[in-house]
């Protein structure tokens, strides 16, 4: 071989799209003297059409089974939290109020639904009751051979979802051997946060001090082997591993052992508290008189006082890490008949069970009519309803606030079975062309049981409500009007479970054929390759509820959860086409065209194209110039579509409630509010507000304009980099319109499609009970672009002896701006910004990798993972400080080969235990902070070892 065909092969093999972690990918068998080179052909991300070497006009980034193993994580997306392109999903094991028990993966911040996730390039199925985007649960850290993030659209290969790009977790499938691993994890924090202390101490809360030991342990056991069979002619690999985690409280960090309020600057609470407090009016002529409502605590001596503190410290019984069993097992088969006929079976299966705790549940703020001479009432409540009302008051509604502390706290029980099978062949159909034939089920079972929430439909009867049934035989009277009148028995006979359950499944047929023609360019020496294929797939999801989460009967849970039963089945043809322009030329090396394209017929939507256009210039041995445009389509998901209409809640504030509301009294009276109510509206101390939302069959598919352009260069013999610039432009996405959005464009405009969306109760507010809402369901409406700049680099070194690798990926984001409402709402820009519409986005990300080896038993790392800082750009979200500060973190891993088949991994993520930024209630994703975006829980230790046989 020459040194320049060597070079492109060196360039080919190290740079693979900006990896993030040096690996040689190029096969070559050794020749003798004037024997023919024989290169192996593979598929990497981004195309189907095989090649020589890994890299394509797509930028792909790489993660390595060594920079996985490294990491020490036991979890997929704590792992992958840690590429620039990634942001933190919705749901990852932070997640307490409102989990789902799933993980997700969320390229570029364009939403979890809008990135797809395959296993061997084919799609993982969707997750579970809650979840319609894929559960990376399922997926076995331990069997990663390498993961493949494609950062732009992929849908003319892949499909619908590939909007913000591919996530390919590649698995080990040739394994020869038998290893076991054993593994243990866990946080250790130093709780020493000033200014959160100082907050408690003003507040009288509890909080711990000092170190935590180690808490929130994990344990792990990985097993995997596989050997050769019928003479060489197959191979079989297996797996089975196994995962715990213990649970973490809030009250085990002082940074988290009080929810702070929407500033970030005072110990907030609930006012649903232990001792209760009330809204009461009199009722009179069958309603009550809201203007003369009275905000009243319960005092010790069981007489009512006016409103002042009385709240609960609700944080610290929240779990900050939820608990987590989980076990998987599977099999890659592999079988060459003969060089026509090459089968495949891949299986899977996952176990897992988590509990998303939160605080106790309570008499929410429900309202109910009491008659005032009832026995429920002593002498002195009811002469001050008389005072305060009238000496002819008989009748009262009251607005209970009572937590109940009596009963313990709420906890959502939920499991996911998950199973997946490929079946399918490969093989020669000429010299020249192969195909590629698979059918994969997928199915995803679930359930979700809630348990001690409070059942509402006997709260009138036990808290002897007019026009109830008596509290007799076998009825346990809830006492509110009393002091601690409320007993364990009364709390555990109020107490409600409801129950979901689903089943989700996916099923596709795949077939394509892929070679090279027999034509060529006239300027070019190799025939232009192609591949063409059919694909059907069907998705169904079905998710029962049972009556009391229909009805809503549980007091904490915001409203009903309703049953959810659709699907929809989409029929493909697509192609992509390898034009070869041009070689050896003065001015490039090589020229190459790349076209794709998918038709895709949907049954719920009609049909939508999606393509894309690449070129591949190399420049010279030393630089090429890459670039693509891709028409991106994400259909609507069978939740979108199907899911039916029902009461929920919204995070955010009513600027027309408060004593000093944002808008004057004639705007809010365009949202509802009355000249009596305004300045007297009152708002949710929790910042939660009623919604309706809910599904629209009547969706389309969203469409994204996807471009890239970049520069990957070889230098140096040991130095390569790549630089992408991307721009994702999307239209139609898919959404609902921000309830205070509504709210603010209904006071300032009053339009009529704003304003008629909003239905207050008749005390004005948006909270109380279920009268008052906002309605939001799905439409297909808004705008976005997100672009930036991509940077890696790789370099390596002698040092000392050995060997030190560095690399490095980063992302410079420029523009992060969603138009909610196009023609009407300001552009909302996000990068470089955190509020509440904004989630944050540094301008500049960085994950820097070092790794030392002198190839003898030993070899250390360290990362050093930076996220940029982030500023308040609303003058409402003026939090703690100016915004979010920059945040560097140094991971650490020693790995000893200790004998030929043992080795042992020891490590720490975030040796300086640096805590995470402190968020007030507006911004804060669990525990006042950014959980999962920053490390929430302090330095991470781990250590495993390993035996080979």
């Amino acid at each position: 071989m020459n040194n320049t065909t060597f070079r492109k092969s060196l360039l080919a093999a190290t740079i693979a799209g900006a990896i993030s972690f040096p690996a040689a990918v190029l096969a070559q068998d050794n020749q003798e003297d004037g024997a023919q080179e024989d290169v192996e052909r593979i598929q990497v991300t981004g195309s189907r059409i095989k090649r020589t070497d890994m890299e394509t006009a797509s930028p792909v980034e790489m993660v390595s089974s060594e920079e996985v193993k490294a990491s020490g994580y036991t979890r997929v997306e704590d792992l992958m939290a840690t590429l620039p392109q990634l942001e933190t999903a919705a749901q990852n094991s932070f997640v307490a109020n409102g989990a789902a028990g799933v993980a997700n993966l969320d390229l570029r911040g364009l939403g979890a639904n809008r990135t797809l996730v395959l296993v061997n390039g084919r799609r993982l199925q969707p997750g579970g009751v809650y979840s319609q985007a894929a559960d990376v649960n399922q997926i076995p850290t331990a069997l990663i051979e390498r993961v493949e993030v494609l950062t732009g659209g992929g849908s003319s290969v892949y499909g619908s979802d590939a909007v913000a790009g591919v996530v390919n977790f590649v698995m080990k499938k040739d394994m020869e051997g038998f290893e076991v691993s054993l593994g243990t994890s866990g946080y250790q924090h130093d709780n020493s946060n000033e200014y959160m202390q100082g907050l408690m101490d003003d507040a009288g809360y509890e909080y711990p001090t000092g170190g935590s030991g180690i808490d929130g342990k994990t344990y792990t056991i990985d097993v995997a082997g596989g050997s050769l069979f019928a003479g060489g002619k197959g191979s079989a690999t297996f797996y089975a591993t196994y995962r715990t985690n213990d649970e973490m409280l809030q009250e085990t960090r002082d940074y988290s052992s009080c929810a702070l309020n929407g500033a970030g600057t005072v110990c907030g609470g609930s006012a649903t508290a232990p001792v209760p407090n009330f809204f009461i009016s009199p009722y009179e002529n069958g309603a009550p008189n809201f203007d003369e409502e009275v905000f009243w605590s319960l005092t010790p001596d069981s007489t009512f006082v006016p409103f002042s503190d009385n709240v609960y410290n609700y944080a610290p019984i929240n779990h900050f890490m939820r608990p987590n069993d989980r076990y998987t097992f599977g099999s890659f088969v592999n079988y060459d008949v003969n060089d026509n006929f090459r089968p495949y079976l891949e299986t899977s299966y996952m176990h897992d069970r988590t509990e998303g705790q939160i605080a106790q549940s309570g008499v929410f703020f429900q309202n109910f009519v009491f008659d005032v001479d009832s026995e429920i009432f002593n002498d002195a409540q009811r002469q001050q309803f008389r005072d305060q009302f009238g000496a002819d008051t008989d009748q009262i509604m009251a607005y209970i606030g009572k937590r109940n502390v009596e009963g313990g706290p709420r906890i959502n029980n939920l499991e996911h079975n998950s199973y997946r099978i490929v079946a399918g062949a490969t093989g020669a159909l000429s010299g020249m062309w192969e195909y590629d034939v698979s059918f994969q089920y997928g199915s995803t079972q679930s359930s979700s049981v809630y348990i001690n929430d409070f059942y509402v439909p006997r709260m009138p009867q036990v808290l002897g409500a007019s026009g109830a049934d008596a509290c007799g035989e076998g009825c346990i009277p809830y006492d509110v009007f009393t002091y601690q009148g409320v007993t364990p028995e009364a709390a555990n006979a109020l107490g409600g479970t409801a129950i979901l359950t689903g089943i989700t499944t996916q099923r596709i047929v795949n077939g394509f054929v892929t070679g090279e023609t027999d034509f060529s360019m006239p300027s070019s020496n190799y025939n232009i390759a192609a591949v063409f294929g059919v694909e059907n797939r069907e998705v169904d999801f079905e998710r029962v509820a049972d009556e009391v989460y229909q009805l809503g009967a549980l007091s904490g849970q915001g409203g009903p959860t309703n049953s959810l039963i659709g699907g929809f089945n989409v029929s493909e043809v697509f192609s992509e086409i390898n034009i070869p322009v041009i070689e050896d030329a003065s001015w490039a090396n090589s020229f190459v065209i790349d076209l794709g394209y998918r038709y895709s017929d949907y049954s719920t939507s009609g049909g939508e194209p999606s393509y894309k256009f690449a070129v591949d210039w190399q420049v010279n041995d030393d630089y090429k110039l890459r670039g693509t445009f891709n028409r991106a389509v994400r259909a609507p998901n069978v939740a979108e579509l199907f899911a039916e209409q029902g009461l929920g809640l919204w995070a955010g504030v009513d600027p027309c409630a408060g004593d000093s509301p944002d808008y004057t009294a004639e705007q809010c009276a365009r949202t509802g509010v009355s000249s009596g109510q305004y300045g007297n509206v009152s708002s949710n101390p929790a910042g939660q507000y009623n919604g309706i939302f809910g599904g629209n069959p009547d969706l389309q598919p969203e469409l994204a304009d996807t471009v890239t352009l970049g520069i990957v260069g070889n230098p140096l013999d040991n130095f390569n980099f790549s630089i992408d610039y991307w721009d994702i432009q999307m239209e139609d996405r898919i959404g609902t319109i921000a309830p205070e959005l509504v709210i603010r464009q209904c006071a300032e405009t009053g339009d009529a499609r704003w304003c008629d969306a909003i239905t207050r109760s008749p005390s004005g507010d948006l909270w109380r009970g279920t009268q008052g809402f906002v309605s939001a369901t799905n439409v297909n409406l808004a705008e976005s672009r997100n672009s930036g700049i991509d940077a890696n680099f790789n370099w390596n070194t002698e040092i000392g002896g050995g060997q030190l690798a560095v690399s490095m990926t980063g992302t410079y984001y420029m523009t992060k701006e969603t138009t909610t409402l196009p023609g009407i709402a300001d552009p909302i820009e996000c990068a470089g910004f955190i509020n509440s519409n904004c989630f944050p986005q540094p301008e500049w990300r960085h994950s820097m990798n070092f790794t030392y080896s002198t190839g003898d038993w030993w070899t250390v790392g360290a990362k050093w993972r930076y996220l940029g800082s982030a500023e308040y750009n609303e003058t409402a979200d003026e939090l703690i400080g100016d915004g979010l500060g920059s945040m560097s973190y140094l991971d650490l891993n020693a790995n000893f080969d200790v004998t030929e088949n043992i080795s042992v991994l020891l490590g720490m993520n975030n040796a300086l235990d640096r805590e995470p930024a402190i968020v007030g209630d507006v911004n804060s994703l669990n525990g006042n902070t950014l959980a999962g975006y920053h490390d929430a829980l302090g330095r991470y230790v781990f250590g495993s070892v390993t035996f080979r046989f």
